[in-house]
């Protein structure tokens, strides 16, 4: 049997081998899971309970604005820039209601990151909360039209006991740009949206990822695309299930989870802004949480909090996530006290969360799982394509549902990310993998440059694009430190202008890199060198930075 084939005899039991999945716009999940469902409470946000029905009803008002207000029309992208939050929720499925296309933003992206998003997807509208509104107000001259402003307050609707963050119980503030329009007074406009156009094959979803280039790039969803693993993930959640949406839901395994697979399933969601482990306890214990997305960093936080036995954490049925391998004494630990096993799967933005899980019932330690329904995925040699025998390394590259329609605007770096093999479209992940004898998938490492520091990727180029804006910076080489806590962090080999060397000091670019973008991206460490080693065409070798710095962690 070929080694792609391995794994399904270890699909979970009475599981089919092809998954059959609703072919229609995201949006009539609502629909159902509101008639359905009407007083269901879908989202809990610091006590403060929102039904499905309710939650229809704002998403109607939010495309309706979008459609009269704003003159967005079908296949037109508009910026979603905020943290976990309803406001989130309802601003994503309003713009999906409107015929639109989502462009989730990550919140702690800064102004020149977030003017790369306005320019590249053109989008004319976004919405922001009003704790960031500094860093995209800027762009209202640059493209941006029209800014929703959403208060997190606005939905503190019930006395809590939760300690909320400052963030988000602070009041609403008056808005002095006429561009700019309050979130309840766009609801208060009360606008109904005309009938939905737009059918499973058009756009709905563009999450931005970045690359070699040191550009983001957007990847095209379809309505298609995002509904196969909105219903196609195992460990489903179901009428009964309670999610904690921790992870970030502009990222895509938290959307996916907390966010489309819920609706999808009517299930009820609790919000965390920001993760904190002991809220994220509190939560489990008051409503009962069944389920947990977290990535790898997540759980060794939760794990190693000494009050962890003060909580009633007994709902809880299934951990899920990646973001790194998960140490084996802390899935020891998590299985100790919870008795669970963490399940890991794998995926990118380009597929839309996951293309590999553990089956629930037999998971492998420090393993991405085997393919989902319907996904076909090889192990190849990166040079010539060739499928690898069981148990050598090769890239990873994957067929399926789930697959992106490739790059907005960029054909070129589309056609570099596929491969044709037997006929079949495959995207090239970019990582090294092999097969165990089972047909699981085990992570061997990077053939892309990234960093991934806590779950998030962090694209070195981008980094040293951002840096070369510092007037003192003449060259820079960003690679990966290890880190006890982020597994890997941002290390920046910089060399200084002449006229600079010893008028600026390392911490003073440390600091001046969290200025100018998002605090996962800024170096945690700068090395101040006299010269970069050089290829014979000119170009900086990273990777032998890369390899000294890993020998110097392996002598340490």
């Amino acid at each position: 049997m070929p080694a792609s084939r391995l794994h399904e005899r270890f699909y979970p039991p009475f599981t089919p081998r092809h998954l059959w999945v609703p072919e229609t716009h995201l949006y009539r999940n609502v629909e159902v899971s509101a008639m359905r469902f009407p007083a269901k409470p879908f989202i809990v946000f610091y006590d403060t309970t929102i039904g499905y029905r309710r939650f229809q009803q704002e998403t109607e008002k939010v495309a309706g604005w979008l459609q009269q207000h704003a003159g967005v029309k079908k296949g037109d992208r508009v910026l979603l820039y905020m943290q976990n939050s309803p406001q989130f929720m309802v601003a994503f499925y309003g713009i999906l209601r409107a015929d639109a296309v989502v462009v989730p933003v990550n919140p702690m992206n800064l102004t020149d990151e977030l003017r790369h998003y306005v320019r590249d997807s053109g989008a004319k509208v976004a919405f922001a909360a009003q704790d960031i509104l500094p860093r995209l107000q800027p762009l209202l001259d640059e493209g941006l039209e029209r800014i929703v402003v959403a208060t997190y307050s606005d939905y503190l609707e019930v006395p809590t006991d939760f300690k909320v963050p400052d963030f988000v119980a602070a009041p609403r503030a008056a808005l002095d740009d006429r561009r700019t329009v309050a979130w309840a007074d766009m609801l208060a406009a009360n606008l109904a949206p005309g009938a939905i156009e737009g059918g499973p094959d058009d756009l709905a979803v563009m999450p931005y990822t970045s690359g070699t280039t040191g550009h983001p790039k957007g990847c095209m969803h379809s309505h298609r695309t995002v509904m196969f693993n909105t219903a196609g993930v195992w460990g489903q959640a179901s009428q009964g299930s309670v999610g904690l949406a921790v992870l970030p839901l502009f990222h895509v395994t938290g959307m996916q989870a907390n966010l489309n697979a819920a609706i999808y399933n009517a299930a009820t969601v609790v919000l965390l802004p920001r993760w904190d482990r002991d809220a994220a306890a509190m939560c489990i214990q008051r409503y009962r949480v069944t389920g947990l997305a977290l990535i790898t960093a997540m759980v060794i936080d939760f794990m190693s909090n000494p009050r962890l036995a003060e909580y009633d954490l007994s709902s809880v049925r299934r951990i899920a996530g990646g973001g790194a391998a998960m140490p084996k004494a802390v899935a020891l630990a998590m299985e100790n006290k919870l008795g669970l096993k963490y399940g890991e799967g794998y995926g990118m933005s380009e597929t839309m969360a996951a293309t590999h899980a553990n089956p629930p019932d037999r998971p492998k330690e420090q393993c991405l799982g085997i393919p989902l329904y319907d996904v076909d995925a090889r192990i190849v040699d990166p040079a010539t394509m060739q499928e690898l025998p069981q148990g050598q390394t090769g890239e990873i590259i994957v067929h399926g549902p789930q697959v992106m329609l490739g790059y907005w605007g960029q054909p070129e770096a589309t056609a570099e990310a596929f491969v044709e093999v037997e006929g079949k479209p495959f995207l090239r992940t970019g990582d090294l993998a092999y097969v165990d004898e089972e047909g699981y998938f085990f992570f061997v490492d990077r053939l892309k440059r990234m960093i991934n520091a806590a779950g998030f990727k962090v694209w070195p180029a981008e980094v040293e694009a951002l840096l070369y804006q510092h007037p003192a910076i003449q060259e820079a080489c960003v690679i990966a430190a290890q880190d006890p806590r982020r597994g890997e962090t941002v290390k920046a080999m910089v060399v200084l202008k002449p006229d600079h060397r010893g008028q600026v000091t390392e911490q003073e670019l440390i600091d001046w890199g969290h200025g100018h973008m998002a605090a996962y991206k800024a170096p945690r460490i700068v090395q101040f060198v006299d010269a970069l080693p050089k290829s014979g065409t000119g170009k900086v070798m990273w990777r032998a930075l890369q390899e000294a710095e890993n020998r110097s962690r392996a002598s340490a």
